[in-house]
């Protein structure tokens, strides 16, 4: 079965706790705090694997977890930070946040993809030491890993996609120009996954080419097999609609090039307008009345038009050279761009909570959301720093901060931020 849809759980791993611990020595007295820090956690890092051309295998496992950081220890000793949890997937996969809908990532390279971050390590108390403070008795719990639900989509990366009705040729000519080697048989659907060869038209020239399976009115839709497949050519530079001109089946020859232009315009208006390439399949059983009035309704389209017999590999290499040079004349495949977190003024005011407690002169402020912000801001840029002033005031942390008690001078504590409280 072909799978190229799933949806995962998965987390990060929490930061190791900061250690409480003082220095203890023969002959040395008041020998201070060495509480270390926490280990960072480990992170959810996705990889592409060739060797995969499916998501089956997050059928059967759903959760994925990365290691926690270990705490402290004494002598400011650090915590072991966790492994990362590494999760394989098909080149072309997209993952997208299946709460809001964000796409996080789009797995067309070979570069790894860190999207859970682990939770840093909580310090110890040897960070709070001051002329104030000596023999801090307090130290940092580490930060909670990140955690989401993924949404997985495969969409195949492959520079031509051939479209067409079942059974008018598609597999049987991925199979005579390349080495795939797909189902054939003389019954509809019976390709039910794409499927993908390597043409090589000369010693320094070559495309991957997708056989899509059979497309029926209606696709655009989701009748038959159609969004489940049809997404596959959306990432095609080029599209070769394969058409039985024999008209073998009792359909039209037009009419059905007419049905699939449709659908591909019903599902997404960008799959229209993709360059495409016509090709006539199965001559050998039409008339010659047959081939001449649709290779002239191609000609008047303003197609490109190559007859062929796939079965025995007549036409096709024709038909490669010319896919070859039209792929020389388009843009490289599409790759989609990961979309921002976007936080607005409504959730900033109110669709967060916050949590402020106070240790030893120290006010420690926490909140998952605003440890999100917090990994994109710039703190040693002025206007970053303005920015994220700005946040503090409209999201009510100062307002907080002031109700548990802070006074100017005070330390404000958040995640691995520190300043001085100001009114």
């Amino acid at each position: 079965m072909f799978i190229d849809r799933a949806i995962i759980h998965a987390k990060a791993g929490n930061g190791g706790d900061g250690a409480v611990a003082f220095h203890r020595e023969k002959y040395v007295a008041s020998g201070g705090p060495d509480g270390g820090d926490g280990g960072h956690g480990g992170n959810i890092v996705f990889v592409v694997d060739t060797g995969l051309n499916t998501l089956v295998d997050f059928r059967h496992k759903r959760k994925y977890t990365a290691q926690n950081g270990q705490p402290g220890g004494g002598k400011r000793c650090s915590g072991k930070s966790g492994e990362d949890c590494i999760i394989k997937v098909p080149k072309g996969t997209l993952i997208f946040d299946n709460e809001t809908g964000r796409l996080m990532a789009d797995m067309s390279s070979d570069e790894p993809q860190i999207l859970l971050k682990g939770g840093r390590g909580g310090w110890g108390n040897s960070h709070f030491a001051n002329s104030r403070r000596q023999t801090p008795r307090f130290s940092k719990p580490g930060v909670p890993g990140e955690e989401c639900d993924l949404r997985l989509e495969l969409k195949l990366l492959a520079d031509v996609g051939l479209i067409g009705f079942p059974s008018v040729g598609k597999s049987t000519l991925v199979s005579v120009v390349s080495e795939a080697k797909p189902k054939i048989a003389d019954y509809h659907f019976t390709t039910l996954s794409p499927v993908l060869g390597v043409v090589t038209v000369g010693p320094d020239t070559s495309f991957v080419m997708a056989d899509i399976p059979g497309l029926i009115e209606g696709a655009g839709e989701g009748v038959g097999l159609g969004h489940d497949f049809l997404r596959h050519v959306e990432r095609c530079r080029l599209l070769v609609h394969i058409v039985d001109v024999s008209g073998s089946e009792g359909r039209d020859p037009i009419e059905d090039f007419d049905v699939i232009n449709k659908e591909l315009k019903t599902f997404n208006e960008e799959l229209a307008s993709l360059p495409m390439i016509v090709a006539g399949n199965k001559v050998d059983l039409a008339n010659d009345d047959q081939q001449e009035i649709f290779a002239k309704e191609m000609e008047k389209r303003g197609y490109e038009y190559y007859p062929m017999m796939a079965a025995i590999s007549h036409g096709t290499e024709e038909l490669m050279q010319a896919c070859a040079r039209k792929l020389q004349t388009l843009p490289p495949i599409k790759e989609y761009e990961p979309e921002p977190v976007v936080i607005s003024e409504e959730e900033l005011a109110h669709g967060h909570k916050i949590d402020v407690y106070e240790q030893e002169g120290v006010f420690f402020v926490e909140s998952p959301w605003l440890l999100n912000i917090m990994r994109g801001i710039n703190f040693s840029d002025d206007d970053g720093l303005m920015y994220f002033e700005r946040v503090l005031k409209s999201a009510g942390v100062i307002e907080a901060l002031r109700e548990a008690g802070i006074s100017e001078g005070d330390t404000v504590s958040i995640y691995d931020f520190e300043f001085e409280f100001i009114n």
